[in-house]
């Protein structure tokens, strides 16, 4: 509860900042976003790290391999990075490059998930 806390203070103290910033030089702006970004990024790893320990330990249990959890941590990964990326670019106001990174996104996402798509096919092939 308190690491919410904290990424709420540096978010909204960082937007009002960047929102101040950006009306007399938008180029700082972002760049303070951005800053902004990476710390509450980097204080949301810990979680993450906890998540994929857990994750891990599910598949141990369930007997899953690790080239069936991968992809899907994987893609949630892409999907993650892709927004935040879209976002900062919609943000500069460069709504066409937003585009062009959500679409990169999605073809890198599919591309990951090919093993995973594969070994269900395998199963499917094997069941008949």
């Amino acid at each position: 509860m308190e690491d919410v806390l904290k990424v709420a203070a540096v978010a909204v103290a960082g937007a009002i900042c960047a929102v101040v910033v950006k009306k007399s030089a938008q180029e700082v702006g972002i760049i303070l976003a951005l800053t902004v970004g990476v710390v509450i990024l980097t204080a949301a790893m810990g979680a993450v790290e906890g998540v994929r320990g857990l994750m891990d330990d599910l598949a141990d249990t369930a007997g899953l391999s690790p080239a069936v959890l991968a992809p899907v941590i994987k893609t949630v990964g892409i999907a993650l990075i892709t927004r935040v990326a879209a976002e900062v670019c919609k943000d500069a106001r460069e709504g066409g490059i937003a585009a062009f990174v959500e679409v990169a996104g999605a073809a890198m996402a599919l591309f990951v998930a090919v093993p995973l798509l594969r070994a269900v096919l395998d199963t499917l092939i094997g069941l008949l």
